[in-house]
């Protein structure tokens, strides 16, 4: 908890108000401007499910530390305007050393975020306005938001100046008025959130969302093809890849549906380009039927599912980790495929390389699972650190096909046959949802298809994942198994354990599918008591333990379903009890 006048190690800030007030705006500025400054960060967003209009929130963390989760409180909020601002009161946790910058003008503070007790101190944002032409009201808080946190004002001048450059110089003079208006304001108010210096000075941050993250590791692990159909919250990651594809020769297709999509991938796949396609859940409860086409006609895809809250529409805008089931257990018959999961926005970047490599190397459907918190949430992190796989498909050679005797599915030791290019002499298969012998003649033997599957099957058993499976961090006899976004806090809570002297293990699982028993045995051994940590409401992740390892001794869990974040002192308070 940070005191107000006291260096912090990090500040939490909410800026809220209704939809067209620039609540989004000056939070992205607000994030840029610390990334000048050389300090880590985190920016989350909430906001209903409106196509226009209604309540909107961007919550900024700003650290010198990395900042791995948001954090137990705000230390700041600042209210453009309250409209429908209380339907997400319980986003906003406050207390005593919190305070509030409010406009007398536009109402009272609604009841349930006022009983928290926070300080409040007007800023007539309005009424400011009225004196500098062309000026707007998120301008001014935030600079009175970057005055209290005492950022350098060269840094928002500048974030300001390459955000609105294209606006021409009369939108630039009154931003920089109105910035300057909101400096000067904060400075008489008698409270400020200073940050420690980083540790080794500044330096140059990557500023990427987990969306973007992911769409740059799919082209890194070699997609050149993508075809999807825009869905919240996994929008963004088409977004960055149109243009991005385009610059290396690749292709987007925005298909007329999420069926089109996966069939198209599939296509392009079977053509001999790495391809990918985006949704969220609704979009993959569709998919799931030509996902299974893939596994068993053994064309390698990778699906992006960028999950939200559910069943069915759900709420489209918020987290929740409620896909982890069908995404192990939807697809028809036995169906082996991989299931992946980034644990921060930067390793969306790892995951999805990470994806495309498996999916290409076993000839299978990888679906990589990240949710709205990772996908539309912008982390201010150092450089993610270059790899390369290898990737590289398994194509028969020339000599290997002119003996005519080709069989695309041959039952090899390691269950990973030669793909042929269409075009390739000789190597001409059908591949379809059929079963098949080895040479893709559709079979209904059972003598073949008990061999095919045993062949999909060994394939992804034999193969070696090496220690990407899982991040295993810490020591001790009490271990947290967690994954995904929610393995943020998870590492946070750990943190101040271990400097409180209590030794406490983090393992957050990116492999999930097939499932690695004998790997988990080993980072658990030594365990005495098991914290499961989950963000859904029928243990999902608790009840795939259970099915696929043993757990020692005694088992723990703390899970619930979105919107609200969980954040770490809850699993430290968790961690204490067990």
């Amino acid at each position: 908890m940070s005191q107000q006048g006291k260096i912090v190690k990090s500040v939490q800030v909410a800026l809220v108000g209704s939809g067209g007030a620039g609540v989004m705006t000056a939070g992205q500025m607000l994030l840029d401007a610390a990334a000048k400054a050389g300090y880590y960060g985190l920016m989350t967003r909430s906001s209903g499910p409106q196509i226009r209009g209604g309540e909107a929130a961007a919550f900024v963390r700003i650290g010198a530390e990395p900042v791995l989760a948001p954090d137990d409180r705000f230390d700041v909020l600042i209210a453009f305007d309250w409209q429908n601002v209380g339907r997400f009161a319980a986003e906003l946790p406050l207390d005593g050393s919190s305070v509030i910058l409010t406009d007398p003008s536009q109402g009272e503070i609604p009841a349930p975020i006022a009983k928290m007790g926070a300080k409040v101190i007007e800023l007539p944002m309005k009424t400011m306005i009225e004196s500098i032409p062309g000026a707007r009201v998120n301008m001014i808080g935030l600079g009175a938001i970057a005055a209290l946190c005492e950022l350098p004002l060269d840094a928002i001048v500048a974030t300001v100046g390459e955000s609105l450059k294209r606006k021409g110089p009369e939108v630039m003079k009154a931003s920089s008025a109105s910035i300057t208006a909101g400096v000067e304001a904060a400075k008489k108010m008698g409270v400020s959130f200073p940050i420690a210096a980083v540790k080794g000075g500044y330096a140059e941050r990557w500023n990427l969302s987990g969306n973007e993250a992911a769409g740059f590791g799919v082209v890194k692990g070699g997609v050149r093809f993508c075809a999807a159909y825009p869905i919240t919250p996994a929008t963004e990651v088409l977004e960055w890849l149109a243009p991005n594809l385009a610059q290396i020769g690749g292709t987007l297709v925005q298909a007329e549906d999420e069926l089109a999509s996966v069939n198209m991938i599939v296509g392009a796949s079977f053509g001999g380009i790495p391809s990918v396609t985006a949704t969220a859940g609704p979009g993959l409860a569709l998919m799931t039927e030509s996902i299974g086409l893939a596994v068993a006609a053994e064309t390698p895809i990778v699906v992006i599912d960028v999950q939200r809250g559910g069943p069915s529409t759900g709420i489209p805008t918020k987290s929740e980790q409620s896909d982890l089931n069908i995404a192990l257990y939807g697809l028809h018959g036995d169906a082996p495929h991989i299931v992946t999961a980034a644990n921060s926005i930067a390793d969306c970047l790892f995951t999805a390389q990470w994806s495309v490599h498996l999916a290409e190397s076993l000839q299978t459907a990888a679906i990589m699972l990240s949710d709205q918190m990772l996908g539309q949430s912008r982390s201010l992190c150092d450089r993610p650190a270059d790899i390369d796989f290898g990737t590289k498909r398994l194509i028969p050679s020339p000599e290997d096909l002119a003996k005519g005797d080709y069989k695309r599915y041959a039952n090899t030791p390691s269950g990973i046959s030669p793909m042929a290019i269409p075009g390739q002499s000789g190597g001409e298969y059908t591949a379809d949802g059929l079963e098949h012998a080895e040479t893709g003649t559709p079979s209904s033997s059972d003598v073949e298809h008990s061999k095919q599957l045993d062949k999909r099957l060994r394939k992804l058993e034999q193969f070696d994942f090496g220690d990407h499976w899982a991040d295993i961090e810490g020591e001790g006899d009490v271990a947290v198994l967690t994954w995904g976004s929610v393995t943020g806090p998870v590492r946070e809570a750990a943190q101040r354990l271990t400097a409180q002297g209590k030794k406490v293990k983090v393992i957050s699982l990116r492999l999930l599918l097939p499932a690695q028993p004998e790997k988990l045995a080993k980072a658990l051994k030594g365990v005495k008591k098991v914290l499961v940590v989950e963000q859904t409401h029928g243990k999902q992740f608790y009840r795939y333990l259970r099915a696929f390892y043993d757990l020692p001794g005694k088992v723990d869990t703390f899970y619930r379903p979105g919107p609200l974040p969980v954040r770490p002192r809850e699993v430290e308070q968790r961690l204490a009890a067990i």
